[in-house]
């Protein structure tokens, strides 16, 4: 029996998969939160309007259970009412805007530098796994990951300060001859 052959994902994502407050991973108002930001841009260096991140990470004390209810559902009508509000989830999805750009905010994780993200948007036959190195993060000079690039390919994974608790991280789904294209992590 052979496997069924994968196919190119989406653009649907605007239906199906971004949720209300889908980036709000930290509880409303907690004094850490983190704002981080960026853009999604394919090989052209033209924005993807129609990427999704997914992020995932530990709680500040290295927990990794999170508190449920990213994606709650109104009992009465079942639609999509977000997050609690009160409770670090540790995961979130967020949708690009027709510009290409995303906004999360989190806290900072415990016990590792990064952000893990899965990137899914069109033209991609499976979404795509890489890291968002927070600057600052302790641990990050001594991450084996990034000790194992060349200094070009470890500066995709870095996000820069534009602000203060500010992030910005940049997605390039490949190379366009002036920026290398992120690193991407496989998993077998």
């Amino acid at each position: 029996m052979s496997t069924t052959p994968s196919q190119t994902v989406g653009p649907f994502y605007g239906y199906a998969l971004p949720f209300a407050k889908g980036g709000e991973i930290a509880p409303a108002r907690h004094p850490e939160a983190l704002t981080v930001h960026g853009y999604v841009y394919d090989g052209a260096g033209a924005p993807v309007p129609d990427a999704v991140i997914e992020i995932w990470q530990p709680a500040p004390d290295g927990s990794r259970r999170g508190a449920p209810g990213s994606l709650r559902r109104d009992p009465v009508t079942g639609a999509i009412i977000g997050r609690s509000d009160v409770g670090f989830t540790g995961f979130g999805r967020v949708g690009t805007d027709a510009d290409g750009h995303y906004e999360l905010h989190t806290l900072q994780p415990g016990g590792v530098p990064y952000l893990s993200v899965i990137v899914f948007a069109r033209g991609l036959l499976h979404h795509l796994h890489t890291r968002i190195y927070l600057s600052g993060a302790a641990g990050t000079a001594a991450d084996p990951l990034l000790a194992g690039l060349e200094p070009e390919r470890r500066a995709t994974l870095l996000a820069v300060p534009d602000g203060e608790r500010v992030h910005r991280f940049d997605i390039r789904l490949q190379g366009d001859g002036e920026h290398e294209e992120t690193v991407f992590l496989a998993f077998d």
